[in-house]
């Protein structure tokens, strides 16, 4: 499959957000299946990452953190504990252009942090987010409230879908992209959007877990 992009615009096919009923059926009945089995079955998992986060960090787990999710309507999802406070003494050390946050070295991430940020297990947490349906398993990176602030109506197109666990950029090597990339990623898996091209992102996720690609930590992914 031709992962390449152009470096020219691109804009939201309308077509390729409304309507197609049996589309968004189908995957709305995915996510929830295998959101569900996902949840079960990875449940030892998440208690065994839990011991060592609390072991190693002596406080609470996750916590609660605002996302803003399609048409741009507020959800919450689980982020590191104080994370969000310590951003704001860290934007000065911010790697990349625009309205998204990465660093190389970042000083929130305790060595448990940094295995399960390699190996995406990160993002395991999203999954009640993909089971109550506010967040798709495959969609663009849900931003935070200040960075959507930032967007101009070219980057609010990306906003036109549900965000999702993980997405054309991050299950490939441009994860290292920056926010213009990004956006244009997001804007190119929206238009080539379908069943098929979704179960492409998840397979390749699951490779990003077992063989990480070294690329950029981004702490607000």
């Amino acid at each position: 499959m031709d992962m390449g992009y152009s470096s020219s615009p691109a804009y939201v096919k309308q077509s390729k957000v409304k309507g197609r009923p049996l589309y968004h059926g189908i995957k709305r009945i995915f996510d929830f299946l295998a959101s569900s089995v996902a949840l079960i079955l990875l449940s030892p998992l998440f208690l065994l990452l839990a011991i060592k986060i609390h072991s190693e960090d002596g406080g609470p787990v996750f916590y609660s953190q605002i996302r803003i999710g399609k048409d741009e309507k507020p959800f919450r999802r689980s982020m590191v504990v104080n994370a969000e406070k310590l951003e704001k003494d860290l934007l000065e050390q911010n790697e990349v252009e625009g309205a998204m946050f990465k660093m190389h070295d970042d000083p929130r991430i305790t060595k448990i942090g940094k295995f399960i940020r390699a190996h995406s297990l990160d993002e395991l947490p999203q999954l009640w987010n993909v089971l109550i349906g506010n967040m798709s398993l495959v969609g663009p990176r849900p931003p935070l409230p200040n960075e959507v602030e930032q967007y101009t109506d070219y980057d609010k197109q990306r906003l036109l879908v549900k965000p999702g666990c993980s997405g054309l950029w991050q299950a490939t090597s441009r994860n290292a992209a920056d926010f213009a990339e990004m956006v244009q990623l997001d804007i190119e898996y929206i238009n080539r959007s379908g069943v098929f091209f979704d179960l492409w992102i998840i397979f390749k996720t699951i490779g990003v877990i077992f063989h990480p690609n070294g690329m950029y930590e981004e702490n607000n992914h």
